[in-house]
């Protein structure tokens, strides 16, 4: 499989260490458009693939063209490649907040999917959500879905709506996330513990629980009474957690992000 990548920043990077990891295509069969020199050089002697300042040839030359570009980028980057696009190609944008219509109407291409992944992919443990036009083909979802795995995880939707969800749950998500990290290591280091095995303590509660989480296939909810002995610690500091409001707080949170993603959208 021919894949292309139009950008090669952070994101791009992550899918192509994946991609070669699994052997999806071999180093000769990816083609990235960068305009920065520097990154080019880098890309080529840390992956061998091969590289373009021209998007054109990037475009023309793949079996499936990966969207890498900032959002502010993508109208002057992608209008001038409409000509370039073969009839045949699979457009696939991880582009935050570019709607399939704004996509279409730029590259004058029906062919297209569009993912809501998030920053976990840099490691393998991303959650990628993606929808796709009607005409992209079942074997072009397949390989969709391949090069999405090597992300992590991915869950297909079959309304574009879902992405602006997705944005609010898992694509900020990681934030909320590390927000609760840094207070629960304050937390440690307001009640005595040193700071550097408040922070290893702390890491590794959210690693392994997460892990449980999975592990187990339970209900979080099952996991926490499991932890929470009556008129124990844990119970008294859930009570803390819950007279100041955390769930409701996390919801505040995802509403209010999911209401800027359609605004943004």
């Amino acid at each position: 499989m021919r894949i292309g990548f139009i950008g090669g920043g952070v994101m791009a990077e992550a899918m192509i260490r994946g991609i070669l990891g699994r052997e999806l295509s071999a180093s000769g069969d990816i083609n990235v458009g960068e305009i920065r020199a520097d990154r080019r050089h880098y890309l080529e002697e840390t992956y061998r693939v091969r590289t373009s300042a021209d998007n054109r040839e990037v475009l023309s030359a793949s079996d499936v063209t990966v969207i890498a570009l900032k959002p502010q980028d993508i109208p002057s980057s992608l209008e001038p490649l409409s000509a370039a696009t073969p009839n045949a190609a699979l457009i696939l944008s991880i582009a935050a907040g570019i709607r399939i219509e704004t996509l279409q109407g730029l590259l004058k291409h029906e062919a297209i999917i569009r993912v809501m992944p998030n920053t976990p992919a840099q490691v393998g443990y991303g959650m990628s959500v993606w929808t796709a036009t009607p005409e992209v083909s079942s074997s072009q979802r397949e390989s969709a879905s391949g090069i999405l795995r090597t992300l992590g995880k991915e869950i297909y939707m079959d309304d574009e709506r879902y992405l602006d969800m997705a944005t609010a749950l898992s694509g900020s998500g990681p934030a909320y996330v590390l927000l609760f990290l840094e207070a629960l290591i304050d937390a440690g280091v307001h009640i005595g513990l040193p700071r550097p095995q408040a922070e290893t303590m702390a890491r590794q509660t959210l690693l392994g629980t997460a892990h449980w989480v999975e592990e187990s296939g339970r209900h979080p909810a099952e996991l926490r009474n499991m932890v929470t002995s009556p008129g124990g610690t844990t119970a008294e500091g859930l009570f803390a957690l819950e007279q100041a409001g955390l769930r409701a707080a996390l919801t505040d949170a995802v509403i209010a992000a999911h209401e800027r993603s359609k605004a943004l959208g």
